[in-house]
């Protein structure tokens, strides 16, 4: 408020809260600091990230004083032994991601980074919170399998079909639209299907 008086503006001063990843080893970790400095060159806002006033990686490659609350070595100790060297590494690996897709290509539950099977060996630890509406849908269900994978049978039986329907939405919190939409099903039949293998007509959506 206080901010907003000074600058003659309103509304919240930041656009929403910050965004909590959690990385399952040291290579996902130096992924997401390097998404992290390349962000206004993705936004176009800099073409390069020394450009950028507000970052840390021009304290982080010694072209600036690095401020009190910065401890760039913990990311150059990744890099080497050497400073000059770390650093030269570190600027490579950073140019390296200009062209680069997003991490956000690689999340699996909207907030976890690692390889193949680390979402589902996490999932455990979700699965009693699957019912709190105020954790996002994509972090309740953290490791539940693919839409493919679960009907990676084709040829499956109606039945074995219509059960899958109901897991899918029961089990894994998958909606009825994305089910129409991926079993090129329309929405009503789904709805039928689930009312059916519930026993009643009202289902979970």
């Amino acid at each position: 408020q206080a901010y907003n008086k000074r600058h003659g503006r309103v509304g919240h001063l930041f656009q929403g809260r910050f965004k909590g990843i959690l990385v399952q080893k040291d290579s996902h970790f130096l992924e997401v600091c390097r998404y992290v400095v390349l962000n206004p060159v993705r936004a176009k806002t800099v073409s390069y990230p020394r450009q950028y006033k507000w970052s840390s990686y021009g304290a982080t490659v010694g072209i600036a004083r690095a401020h009190d609350c910065l401890m760039p070595d913990e990311i150059l100790n990744h890099f080497g032994q050497r400073k000059a060297v770390a650093q030269q590494k570190y600027r490579e690996f950073i140019e390296d991601g200009i062209a680069s897709s997003s991490i956000w290509d690689k999340l699996e539950a909207q907030s976890l980074l690692g390889d193949e099977g680390f979402a589902e060996a996490l999932r455990h630890f979700v699965t009693e919170k699957q019912q709190i509406r105020e954790i996002p849908k994509g972090q309740r269900f953290a490791g539940r399998p693919t839409l493919e994978k679960l009907f990676s049978q084709r040829s499956m039986g109606k039945q074995s079909r219509d059960q899958l329907i109901t897991k899918a939405v029961g089990d894994y919190g998958y909606s009825q639209m994305e089910l129409a939409s991926f079993l090129d099903l329309h929405y009503s039949t789904i709805s039928r299907i689930l009312a059916i293998t519930t026993g009643t007509a009202k289902v979970k959506t």
